[in-house]
């Protein structure tokens, strides 16, 4: 079968092989056939070595298909089924989940270190424990969640990572107040989907931050009441606090320097959101005064900081009674061949969501 392979940590192309197998079905397992998936700046990430990952590997973990087979034990989804692969899946076990912090579960981490597939040359990891850049891919169960038939495969791809990283940050990590001014710095899909979040609660100004002349103007679109370059936000920061700074700040680089300027924009008793995922080596600077006398609360976010299944039930109930656009959201397609095509496009910003039609 075909998937798209990066055979070392550092180069900045995939190759699209034939020869790849799915490997390791068997019991509590699911075979799934890849219908569509998103590309998320977390695989190039991964390409890049910011984000561990063993290699080589398959990316993507932001995607969406149908079941083929299911191992002996599998009870929660059955061949046919549409699913959202969901790269963090909860063991229901650990004293995580037992605390109801079902993202904090380290289930899905350890499916890292296990390889998914297989070349005549050896073995071939799936990013994240996944690996959708591909036709098929095998999983534990909990990784397939079933979903109602009328959510196309495209959608179904989003809210297996980006939305629900991005919507979960606003509703569940913030809990934004009505009425509260909201900066989002980092406009792509997770950021996007952020802005929706924050105004589904209500806030009052929602100021969206980014370099990319589309992405502010899709940024409007989406909810945003200004969008600014980050040169500019000193400027939106004195027009709409009148210089205190925002009730809520979101990063979502995942880089030190933006986190730093998202906190010195965030009021004296606001909350700064750490969406983005960044190096292991990239040190945010605080002195212990400033965290002292300006009670900000830095609050960090993982997939959206709340239950994955619950987060996934949200997101439909809300994109069918049109209250968030997720269609939109997909601003570029390609096929599995032109998966390239896509990492140009987000690496220079020029897409929110490129969808990989396998």
């Amino acid at each position: 079968m075909r998937a798209a392979v990066l055979h070392e940590i550092g180069q900045d192309k995939l190759e699209v092989l034939d020869d790849v197998e799915a490997t390791g079905f068997g019991p509590g397992r699911v075979r799934i056939r890849v219908r569509a998936t998103g590309l998320c700046h977390s695989d190039l990430s991964a390409m890049s070595g910011v984000l561990p990952q063993p290699a080589p590997f398959v990316p993507g973990h932001e995607g969406a298909g149908e079941v083929l087979e299911v191992g002996e034990g599998v009870s929660n989804v059955k061949p046919g089924d549409r699913v959202v692969v969901c790269w963090l899946p909860a063991c229901g076990v650990c004293p995580a989940c037992k605390r109801g912090q079902t993202e904090l579960c380290l289930a899905g981490f350890m499916n890292a270190g296990t390889p998914n597939f297989r070349r005549a040359g050896g073995d071939v990891f799936g990013f994240a424990g996944t690996g959708t850049f591909t036709e098929e891919v095998v999983v534990d169960a909990g990784c397939a969640v079933p979903i109602p038939d009328d959510v196309p495969y495209d959608i179904a791809a989003l809210i297996g990572c980006g939305v629900t990283t991005g919507l979960g940050a606003a509703l569940n990590t913030a809990d934004v107040e009505a009425g509260s001014s909201v900066a989002v710095i980092g406009c792509g899909g997770v950021g996007i989907s952020a802005i929706q979040g924050a105004r589904l609660k209500g806030a009052a100004e929602i100021v969206a931050v980014d370099p990319v002349v589309s992405r502010r103007e899709a940024a409007l679109r989406f909810g945003a009441t200004r969008a600014v370059s980050p040169e500019e936000l000193p400027g939106a920061k004195q027009q709409v606090t009148g210089g205190e700074g925002f009730d809520y700040v979101f990063e979502v680089v995942g880089r030190s320097a933006t986190a730093r300027t998202a906190y010195e924009n965030t009021r004296r008793g606001g909350t700064l959101v750490v969406v983005g995922a960044g190096a292991m080596d990239d040190f945010l600077q605080l002195n212990m005064f400033e965290l002292f006398f300006d009670e900000k609360r830095i609050l960090p976010s993982l997939y959206g900081g709340g239950d994955v299944l619950r987060s996934y039930e949200r997101t439909i109930a809300l994109w069918r009674a049109g209250r968030i656009d997720l269609a939109g959201l997909i601003t570029h397609r390609v096929p599995l061949a032109g998966i390239n095509e896509a990492l140009e496009q987000m690496r220079t910003g020029a897409a929110l969501r490129t969808c990989i039609e396998v």
